[in-house]
């Protein structure tokens, strides 16, 4: 081989090495850009997932508040529920029990215009005196029978006189008209009933007028 010949033949060798280096390192330039390409890839896919992990994270969040608000709705409801219950129950036992006592009561005001009639025969009454056989006891006679008569109407219905005499006064019962100085007697004791007092049941409908020592 000449020399002409060899440095013709070492040029295309050259070619060929430098073809085949730029060919390798075309080759790892494409390699390494799918694998970039690839990591891009990978990354993209991971972010993307956290994303969604964290809207969904964000959704449930809010679902529970919503669950938690809706909850505390639903317990104001049976609350404000029980209350108005526990009033209405509270209602009808106050209208009950007003409805009973008017019941319990409805003579009250029967009982109270009476009572002027029974102290009006007290009174004739009082004017009898010892001797049965006068013309007075007999004309008293027949009111004696009829004051009997409404005295037992009135224990009937739970109508009693109040106690009054040699009692201690007691302004529930008694109302004091009168004050007088009495010798051995404590200050604040009836003297004297001078109009009876009622009893309607345990009502006091109308007290007894009396007489009081100083």
């Amino acid at each position: 081989m000449s020399e002409e010949e060899k440095k013709h033949h070492d040029k295309d060798d050259y070619k060929k090495d430098k073809h085949y280096k730029e060919h390798d390192d075309h080759k790892k330039h494409d390699y390494d850009k799918h694998k970039h390409d690839k990591h891009d890839g990978h990354k993209y896919d991971y972010d993307k997932h956290e994303k969604h992990d964290e809207h969904k994270k964000n959704h449930d969040d809010k679902l529970e508040k919503q669950n938690e608000e809706n909850l505390k709705k639903i317990k104001d409801l049976q609350e404000a529920l029980l209350r108005t219950q526990a009033d209405n129950v509270n209602y009808r036992k106050r209208k009950d029990e007003e409805v009973a006592k008017r019941l319990e009561y409805a003579n009250e005001d029967l009982v109270k215009e009476i009572l002027p009639v029974v102290d009006n025969f007290e009174r004739a009454i009082s004017l009898d005196d010892d001797n049965l056989d006068d013309e007075l006891s007999k004309f008293l006679q027949g009111f004696k029978m009829i004051y009997c008569h409404l005295v037992d109407i009135l224990n009937k219905y739970d109508v009693k006189a109040i106690d009054g005499a040699n009692k201690p006064f007691d302004p529930k019962y008694h109302q004091a008209v009168l004050t007088e100085k009495v010798d051995g007697m404590e200050s604040g004791m009836v003297i004297e009933v001078m109009q009876k007092g009622y009893l309607f049941k345990d009502k006091v409908i109308r007290p007894a007028m009396v007489k009081v020592s100083e």
